[in-house]
């Protein structure tokens, strides 16, 4: 059983925007922080951002600036804002449901999205 369900993934452009979502239940929604990492062939997956349930999020270094996270908890969703894209962006990018632990940061929780392919390139 698929418990989130991304969309938004694509082909764009150097420069181009994309708008990932990650839409999942109420109760994983109101119970757990969420994360998108992301992982290119041949790399270690990647934490890109996160985002509390109380609203409390941060981005990667490697994208900040450019990417913003977000929550609506009327749609239970959390989605992934992507500006000024480069090709370095190119990966899988999985949603995830975890926590946010003092002094650890985002701990990723085994509930996961089945990933959507975000290609850069012209």
């Amino acid at each position: 059983q698929v418990q989130l369900v991304e969309s938004g993934g694509g082909l764009v452009q150097p420069g181009g925007s994309l708008r990932l979502s990650c839409t999942t239940s109420g109760t994983i929604f109101s119970n757990h922080a969420m994360g998108w990492y992301r992982q290119a062939p041949g790399m270690q997956r990647e934490l890109v951002a996160f985002i509390t349930n109380h609203d409390i999020g941060d981005t990667s270094d490697s994208v900040k600036g450019r990417f913003t996270i977000s929550r609506d908890s009327a749609k239970n969703t959390v989605s992934l804002q992507m500006n000024s894209l480069k090709p370095g962006d190119t990966a899988v990018y999985y949603c995830n449901a975890g926590q946010l632990v003092s002094g650890l940061g985002y701990i990723e929780g085994d509930i996961w999205g089945q990933g959507t392919q975000v290609t850069v390139s012209s």
